[in-house]
């Protein structure tokens, strides 16, 4: 009898875990595309009147541009969802073909021989495998990878000497400005998993302090400094602030941290807009020092030309990499590896957590000093407008975008996102384009959520997160194990 029973609430119980075709992965992410696509069309078409609101709304969702925006949306969903197959299977014969060894030039000739028919194979194959060769030459050769590397500063060094005026601007105050606070983010997010929305905040205590050292507050400082002689104070103020965060937020974690960041942001701004006999209130700080050098025998002053500007970014840039790529592989960078995966697996090991967190707040604070001295130097005013919680979301945005943890691509993650705002100035309209910023996020985010350039251990956990064979941080997949 109680077989019986078993053997009939089986079939049941399968059904209950079977799920209904709108209920897989796939399809959600068309709706996804799809709610994307229909919201694109709405805040990029017409605009509507305080007397008619309805009218935009209507001919935006009965005109053209609403089917393109679908059809874009349906390309993207069937090419990787479809597509995506074929192409895998196609990958898989040329990574087969290419995973021969290929210690020398002679054994880059494929298995089958140079078979006509089998070229889109073996072509690609024989691309890959002299990529590979190439490649474990410059590993294997310390001269070529410094080499590479060399070449690449180069064309940076030079590159403000190609283009315009405008994209010299560009590069100065907006990508060399995020780039340096995106760097600093990354130690929070990418290496020690704790969400921070209100990053900026740092951004603005070194800008002020710039201010402020510099004799461009309406309070006096003991000492007024060159502005180069400010950078280091501007970095500790920023350490102690990162510290004075970090210590309330010690038991927090995902959201709840979020939130007290983002107190802490609104804190700094508010105290930046009200207190006006310290910081100047909403006037600002007007006229500003600007960089300078004098050593008696050769001065040079900073002034409107962005080129000195971009340099002075790229010589700092470099030279925080260089610390932060050690910092990465240090001990530091280890624990806060650990703690970012599993905190209290990192305590019951011996990490000192308390510690680390308040390294990696005050640590990644310090470059937003560097970034707030240039800044502020480079414009000659500040004032609390120019550090609201929008710059935050979106240098999270930039580092989650170049894929948290690698240094590589917070830099490329950065750069682009704040190309494309700029590149379709002259062919959207101002209040749309980081609408389209906005989708391409939600692209990424649907079908590479690890990033443009993730680094190895990032992937490897979100990928072990889809599995369901590991846990995952407060900002990656959770566990369960995504099919599709």
């Amino acid at each position: 009898m109680s077989l019986g029973v078993t053997a009939r609430k089986a079939p049941s119980a399968a059904r209950l875990r079977e799920r209904a075709w709108y209920q897989q992965p796939r399809w959600k992410r068309l709706v996804a595309l799809v709610v994307t696509a229909l919201l694109l069309a709405q805040v990029t078409g017409e605009q509507g009147t305080r007397g008619d609101l309805f009218s935009a709304i209507e001919a935006n969702f009965t005109g053209g541009a609403v089917w393109g925006w679908l059809g874009l949306a349906l390309v993207i969903w069937l090419v990787r969802e479809f597509g995506h197959e074929v192409i895998g299977r196609y990958t898989a014969r040329v990574r087969q073909e290419a995973g021969r060894p290929a210690g020398r030039a002679a054994d880059l000739a494929p298995a089958g021989g140079f078979s006509p028919a089998a070229a889109p194979v073996w072509l690609p194959a024989l691309v890959v495998r002299a990529a590979r060769l190439c490649s474990d030459v410059v590993r294997g050769q310390r001269l070529y990878r410094w080499g590479s590397m060399a070449a690449l500063l180069g064309l940076l060094i030079v590159l403000p000497l190609l283009v315009s005026t405008f994209w010299q601007q560009v590069m100065v105050d907006q990508i060399g400005m995020f780039v340096l606070v995106a760097i600093g983010l990354n130690v929070v997010v990418g290496w020690a998993g704790m969400l921070d929305l209100g990053f900026i905040a740092f951004f603005a205590i070194g800008a002020y302090s710039a201010a402020f050292w510099t004799g461009g507050l309406p309070v006096e400082p003991p000492v007024e400094l060159n502005n180069f002689l400010v950078i280091p104070l501007a970095v500790l103020t920023c350490l102690v602030a990162g510290v004075l965060l970090g210590a309330p937020t010690l038991r927090l974690r995902g959201d709840y941290l979020a939130i007290v960041t983002l107190g802490f942001h609104e804190i700094v701004y508010l105290t930046a807009k009200n207190w006006t006999e310290f910081t100047g209130g909403s006037r600002g700080a007007p006229q500003l020092d600007r960089f300078s050098v004098d050593l008696g025998f050769w001065s040079y002053q900073w002034e409107l030309d962005p080129r000195p500007y971009y340099w002075l970014q790229l010589a700092f840039v470099v030279v925080v990499l260089l610390l932060f790529v050690r910092l990465e592989h240090s001990r530091v960078g280890r624990a806060w590896t650990a703690i970012r995966e599993d905190e209290v697996a990192a305590a019951s090991t011996g990490v000192d957590t308390v510690r680390f967190k308040l390294l990696a707040f005050a640590i990644g604070a310090s470059t937003s000093g560097i970034a707030g001295v240039i800044y502020a130097s480079k414009l000659g005013f500040i004032n609390p407008e120019m550090f609201v919680l929008l710059l935050s979301v979106l240098a999270l945005s930039y580092v989650v975008f170049g894929g948290m943890g690698s240094l590589p691509g917070v830099l490329l993650g950065t750069a682009v996102l704040v190309w494309l705002p700029e590149f379709l100035r002259d062919t959207v309209d101002p209040q749309d384009r980081y609408m389209y910023l906005g989708g391409l996020l939600v692209v990424m985010m649907i079908y590479r959520p690890q990033g443009l350039l993730p680094s190895r251990r990032r992937q490897r956990e979100l990928r072990m997160a889809e599995e369901g064979s590991g846990a995952a941080d407060a900002l990656g997949a959770q566990p369960g194990g995504a099919q599709r």
